[in-house]
């Protein structure tokens, strides 16, 4: 920046924040050293400020030393346009004006340096920090638990208004090169004016015939971080929010929890198998009960059939308006135990509930055998250890239970295969969605590559 554009780009930004009340804009002059400085103080930090400007600018004694200071400070970079300067200030950036030059000097406040515990992703033995909405606090704990010279660290802007901070991690040497081609293709074509969350990013970069079904994992946990990018996967990390997103996902990193890790073989592999077997009965358990009361008594033994013949003999309404309406009272008291405060949010929908399903079974409105099934569904759901999946496979069962009260056991049947055949075709980044591993190597595939 010359010096003849550099007051008159000074002259702008005062026109620009002139009706910002945080706008600080005010000369500095010491001995010999005079410049001009411009930021935003509900943005800065006063402390940073004064040991990394304010200080040095009085002991550097002249102008040259200071713009020496300034020129092998990590957090300071020259203003290569207007817009760029501007960008900087709304970014926490002190602007200063001197010899002629627009510097941008990073001092820009933290809301939060300190580590997470986890809330979300909560292991028995597994380490209990978790990420925050500091980008250098998440490097930092990436870094310590992935001390790797492969590792690619880029940083990006997306929003087009919010200007916000991403950061995308990947191992140059087990990442596949066409993944990060589709990434590189998919982010060039972000329109979106702000962006602030990494569920937001991944419903834009999501292609346009979206599935139910997630294909990208957000995570809190480090340690996954980590192991993910053991495996060839790629991180997005974005300012002030303090969750990741990993890239690609398939089905079966939706059910492996990290406690997976930390146990043995044996004691692991059984809970992996009990997260299918709850998935099966969620998806199924409801459907089942519509399918052997309306058009298939016979799937189960006679005495089973007439306990459930004999519970219903009070209640007035079909057997799959029976189901929707446990199925519907059951989602609004988990989506109650979300929205009320968590001092008191399980003990009501604990109590609600057992006091609705006693009430309605009372009433004749539901059979036993039926709040049983809700009960057992409710609980299925909340094995799946990501919650994305397990919000999925909670809409994924009505389709089957409509089905089920057309055909019967043969809707259910077709149901499954339909959901089968659709997830055999679906695609995460280019990586089947029924792969069990991810950084399997393919036949003639080569491993790694850089996202440029």
């Amino acid at each position: 920046m010359t010096t003849t554009t550099s007051p008159d780009v000074q002259q702008r930004m005062k026109e620009r924040f002139r009706h910002a009340s945080d706008f600080h804009c005010a000369p500095v002059h010491s001995g010999t050293t005079h410049f001009e400085l411009m930021y935003l103080t509900s943005l800065c930090d006063e402390n940073k400020l004064q040991g990394s400007l304010l200080r040095p600018c009085f002991e550097s004694g002249s102008e040259t030393s200071l713009a020496a200071y300034l020129a092998s400070h990590p957090d300071c970079s020259v203003a290569a346009s207007e817009q760029e300067a501007m960008d900087g200030i709304l970014s926490g950036c002190a602007l200063i004006s001197l010899n002629g030059q627009l510097l941008l000097l990073d001092i820009a406040s933290t809301i939060n340096s300190q580590a997470n515990t986890t809330t979300i992703e909560t292991t028995l033995q597994g380490p209990q920090l978790a990420l925050t909405e500091n980008l250098k606090t998440n490097m930092l704990m990436i870094r310590s638990r992935y001390p790797s010279s492969d590792l690619v660290v880029q940083e990006l802007t997306v929003g087009t208004l919010s200007k916000t901070k991403l950061i995308i991690v990947y191992d140059q040497t087990l990442a596949d090169p066409a993944v990060l081609k589709e990434i590189r293709e998919r982010l060039s074509c972000l329109k979106a004016r702000v962006i602030t969350a990494v569920a937001q990013l991944q419903i834009l970069l999501s292609p346009p015939r979206r599935s139910l079904l997630p294909t990208m994992m957000t995570t809190e946990r480090p340690d996954r971080i980590a192991l993910n990018l053991s495996q060839g996967k790629v991180i997005f990390l974005l300012d002030g929010t303090p969750f990741s997103m990993i890239v690609p996902a398939v089905f079966y990193d939706f059910f492996s929890s990290m406690d997976d890790q930390y146990q043995p073989f044996w004691v692991a592999r059984p809970f992996l198998w009990l997260r299918f077997i709850a998935l099966f009965i969620t998806l199924t358990a409801p459907a089942l009960y519509v399918a052997v009361v309306s058009y298939n008594p016979e799937f189960f033994r006679v005495q089973l059939t007439l306990s459930i013949a004999g519970s219903r003999a009070a209640v007035p309404y079909p057997s799959y308006m029976e189901v929707i309406f446990m199925m519907f009272m059951t989602e609004a008291l988990t989506e109650a135990s979300l929205r009320l405060p968590k001092y008191i949010g399980s003990t009501a929908t604990t109590v609600g509930g057992l006091i609705l399903g006693q009430a309605a079974q009372q009433a004749g409105l539901v059979s036993s055998i039926m709040i049983i099934i809700s009960a057992a569904v409710a609980i299925s759901n909340f094995v799946i250890p990501i919650s994305p999946m397990s919000l999925a496979v909670r809409i994924a069962k009505y389709p089957l239970i409509l089905l089920a009260s057309l055909s019967g056991l043969v809707g259910i049947m077709l149901g499954l295969l339909t959901y089968t055949i659709v997830l055999s075709d679906l695609r995460s980044f280019g990586k089947p969605y029924f792969k069990v591993f991810v950084n399997e190597r393919e036949n003639g595939l080569k491993r790694g590559g850089r996202f440029e």
